[in-house]
């Protein structure tokens, strides 16, 4: 009867061992589920997108999120080629200028989507001066060196890594331009990092090194429109810019070396206003921008997290809301989009049918003492990051 007795709680031990196995075996794939829910709440995929005339194998990688955002990024040139976002019914709609294939990116376009350098804006008559040394740049507007040269990094492909962390996933570019690449001194390394998150957050980080010293100011060059329809201008969207001040510039759209005041000007987008709204003012910087093409000083007390510009489009409910560490913003209003590159549906890119908001340092900075420096020396890091994030207003 003892010996019953005892087979009878051992069976009953081994029957609770298993049942507490199989619960803590249940808890750990619990767990693991979640773990794997939170890895996926940002996805990262990458496909074949082209090869270049060169004969550069170009991909894409799409990031994506669970609320709607979609970002489609290429490695020839960095572009971001599609945006989607939801609008006030939830749907989601691309917000960004591209185009269909790989083809039409290689030939002469308004920098659609690209990564900008190595310098960001314009260089009056592609010259500047370092430790006595003049350096002459490549020329590609009018007199003047813009966004790099005509074989910036808009034009390169670059290398692609992927990163995945929990609630985001990130896209790390990488390219090395070599010294007197455009006529830039230094070998420059630099790395670009794209990174979506869970909350529609689409941040931008621009690292870089180089060996000699150099001028560098880079940054990101989409075309946005809130409505999702191309065939329609941006004069409807509201804007605000956290800004006091305006770089102002000569007939060249080089800047004078002032800074002025936007109080009573078309410049003012201290309060929400419609980009229509004065955009036909008489106004001389009205008249040699074509509209607006413009640098802003930014009123920047927390950088990184003070908003310095926001993007409102009422019919859609989409909102647009940026950060940066920059101490300016290049606001373009389309001004020469004019109806000769195809959309992605067959259409054209009509006079502003996309805005451009460029966080970076002035204009022509390395020939202006008095705005902040660009310079980059040896043993130094460049870092600086602006972040877009995307929401709804009903």
């Amino acid at each position: 009867m003892n010996v019953l007795k005892r087979c009878i709680l051992g069976i009953s031990l081994l029957s609770l061992a298993a049942v507490s196995v199989q619960c803590k075996s249940d808890k750990k794939a619990d767990t693991e589920t979640v773990a794997s829910d939170k890895k996926d709440a940002v996805t990262i995929e990458k496909s074949a997108y082209g090869t270049t005339a060169k004969g550069e194998k170009v991909d894409s990688y799409k990031l994506k999120n669970q609320n709607g955002m979609e970002v489609d990024i290429i490695t020839f040139g960095g572009r971001i080629t599609d945006l989607k976002v939801p609008d006030k019914d939830g749907v989601s709609e691309n917000v960004v200028t591209g185009f269909s294939s790989l083809a039409q990116y290689e030939k002469e376009n308004p920098f659609f989507g690209a990564l900008i350098g190595r310098y960001g804006n314009r260089i009056a008559k592609g010259k500047f001066t370092l430790d006595e040394k003049e350096y002459q740049l490549a020329i590609n507007n009018a007199s003047n060196a813009l966004h790099g040269g005509p074989q910036g990094f808009f034009n390169v492909v670059w290398k692609a890594d992927e990163v995945k962390s929990g609630e985001t996933a990130s896209l790390k570019l990488s390219y090395l331009s070599k010294d007197k690449e455009e006529g830039y001194p230094g070998n420059l390394q630099v790395f670009v990092t794209y990174t979506l998150t869970s909350d529609n957050q689409l941040e931008v980080l621009y690292e870089a090194t180089t060996d000699k010293k150099t001028v560098v100011n880079l940054t990101q060059h989409s075309y946005f429109n809130l409505s999702g329809d191309f065939s329609k201008t941006i004069l409807d969207h509201e804007l605000t810019l956290n800004a006091d001040k305006l770089v102002p510039v000569d007939a060249t759209l080089i800047p004078t070396g002032k800074l002025e005041d936007v109080a009573n000007t078309p410049f003012d987008f201290r309060t929400p206003k419609l980009i229509g709204k004065d955009i036909a003012a008489k106004n001389e910087q009205l008249e040699r921008g074509k509209g607006y093409d413009h640098c802003w000083v930014l009123n920047n007390p927390e950088k990184g997290k003070t908003i310095i510009a926001k993007v409102y489009h009422a019919a859609s409910g989409r909102v647009l809301e940026m950060t940066t560490d920059e101490p300016g913003i290049q606001f373009y209003s389309g001004n020469f989009l004019d109806g000769t590159l195809p959309t992605r549906n067959g259409g054209t890119y009509a006079h502003r049918t996309g805005l451009c908001l460029e966080t970076e340092h002035y204009p022509d900075s390395p020939n202006q003492k008095n705005f902040p420096t660009t310079v980059l020396n040896p043993g130094e890091n460049y870092k600086t990051k602006t972040t877009f994030k995307f929401s709804v207003q009903k």
